[in-house]
């Protein structure tokens, strides 16, 4: 199997256990609950309160038509992973419906069934946005927004799920209306805290003088590149090379750890980068 294939398979892993925590999420947290922090799920919430359709019913019509709707608009910019990541998250949820019957909350603490409800729907959320998906639902209707006008989406969409989770207030109670609003502003920090950490990467500058082992190293092992400079030492005057390569948190410490078997008086410095662009790591 090549590399693209490698990544192409993980990314869909990655978003099949994003989609699996959101729905988990929402099902086991947020419908019990009623906490509706805006979102298809959110929506499906609300009226599977005051109809005779379940949530998951609602989630999963609301999906098709938003789906349906993105191809009319966008066509292919809808996206294949989007598709795949809304229709698996209605079918999870309309199996969960079926099979594990929830008469009410989990448990009897609500604040802590809050907290689970966001960890876990964050969490997904930002494995599934960190491999360019979506959910679908209202994601699709930001980006009708963004190609016919000059709305700010993040502005537009951020107002859409205020005015849902409002709603649980008339539909629910206040108590649940002050949870869905906490919610809602919390799910947006904890997204992107993830989306962060799950993108940071290590810079190395190395300065030796065994630098054709490391680059080889870097680019057999690592399989990432590495730019090499010359580098002249002002208090000893000895001529070195510089090694630049950036590498993902878990190849860092394999890295550090190589260099320093291979050259112990190695010059070191590694830094933190939020995000890389590039062969290997993200597209543009």
């Amino acid at each position: 199997m090549n590399y693209k294939k490698e990544n192409k398979v993980l990314s869909f892993v990655c978003m099949t256990v994003g989609v699996v925590l959101l729905t988990v999420g929402v099902y086991f947290f947020k419908i019990p609950n009623g906490f509706s922090t805006g979102g298809v799920s959110g929506i499906g919430t609300l009226l599977g309160k005051i109809t005779s359709l379940t949530p998951g019913m609602w989630i999963t019509i609301i999906n098709v038509l938003l789906l349906l709707v993105g191809f009319v608009f966008l066509g292919k910019e809808t996206g294949v992973k989007t598709v795949y990541c809304s229709l698996l998250f209605s079918l999870l949820t309309w199996v969960l419906e079926s099979v594990v019957q929830l008469p009410g909350p989990v448990t009897d603490q609500k604040l802590l069934e809050l907290i689970y409800a966001m960890l876990l729907t964050s969490i997904g959320s930002a494995l599934i946005f960190n491999f360019g998906a979506s959910s679908g639902g209202t994601d699709i209707v930001a980006l009708i927004l963004k190609k016919y006008s000059k709305m700010d989406v993040g502005k537009a969409l951020l107002c859409t799920d205020f005015i849902i989770a409002s709603c649980s207030f008339f539909v629910f109670d206040v108590q649940t209306g002050l949870f869905s609003l906490l919610g809602l502003f919390a799910k947006a920090f904890i997204v992107d805290g993830v989306i962060e950490n799950l993108n940071t990467c290590k810079y190395f500058i190395v300065i030796t003088t065994e630098y054709e082992t490391i680059a080889q190293y870097i680019i057999n092992e690592l399989h990432h590149s590495a730019t090499i400079n010359d580098a002249v030492g002002e208090y000893t005057q000895s001529e070195k090379k510089m090694i630049h390569t950036v590498c993902r948190r878990i190849e860092a410490l394999k890295l550090k750890e190589k260099v320093t078997e291979v050259d112990s008086n190695a010059f070191i410095i590694i830094t933190t980068s939020s995000e890389i662009i590039g062969r290997g790591f993200r597209g543009v």
